[in-house]
């Protein structure tokens, strides 16, 4: 992989580079190979953002969120679901890793095999980002009306400390949720209940 000298502009557990020159698929495909142990996404500006392993309690309640999903999508089978570390490709050029994802059977068996085999140039119908304490929530939050922009359907902010939900929809205002025990995400996400007592718990 080609060596590019980057400019760090921003310090914190999660780190953002500004790159030369935009660092491609392939190349990030390498670095998560080498660094298996880290997640790598990159903004439509093309700046390379490295996050470290979540926390204990923190990686508890992103593997609550995904298996919910999962058995969901098991017993319905409408879809495929993926994991934190699975990147997406969206049409902004930005290569993002939600927490949990969810597209579509029809979506999903629209793309290529080679699609399937690296990073699919498409937008989760479903996404959900989970506010870790490492995180910035400006800089979460800011990703929810990049994906939907991008084609999703249904984007899902989680912030536990603060046991906030913010669920946004194409073409609708934002809708904020405080304290919720239980949310469903109807019609993109038929019979899907998130137990979110159990996630801010």
């Amino acid at each position: 992989m080609r060596t590019v000298r980057r400019e760090v502009y921003h310090s914190a557990m999660a780190i953002t580079f500004r790159p030369t020159s935009t660092v491609t698929d392939e190349e990030i495909e390498a670095l998560s190979r080498a660094n298996p142990l880290h997640r790598f996404e990159r903004t439509a500006q093309g700046e390379l953002v490295v996050m470290p392993p979540t926390g204990t309690d923190a990686g508890e309640r992103e593997g609550k969120l995904f298996f919910r999903l999962a058995l969901w999508n098991e017993q319905h089978k409408l879809g495929r679901v993926y994991p934190a570390s699975t990147g997406f490709h969206l049409p902004t050029t930005a290569l993002r890793a939600p927490d949990a994802s969810w597209i579509s059977n029809e979506r999903y068996d629209a793309l290529s095999p080679a699609q399937h085999a690296g990073f699919a140039r498409i937008c989760p119908d479903a996404v959900f980002e989970l506010l870790s304490p490492s995180d910035k929530p400006a800089e979460i939050r800011g990703k929810m009306p990049e994906y939907i922009a991008s084609g999703s359907r249904l984007a899902v902010y989680i912030d536990p400390r603060r046991r906030l939900v913010e669920v946004s929809r194409p073409n609708c205002e934002t809708e904020t949720f405080l304290g919720p025990t239980t949310l469903t995400f109807e019609p993109v996400l038929p019979g899907f209940t998130l137990d979110l007592a159990a996630i801010f718990r």
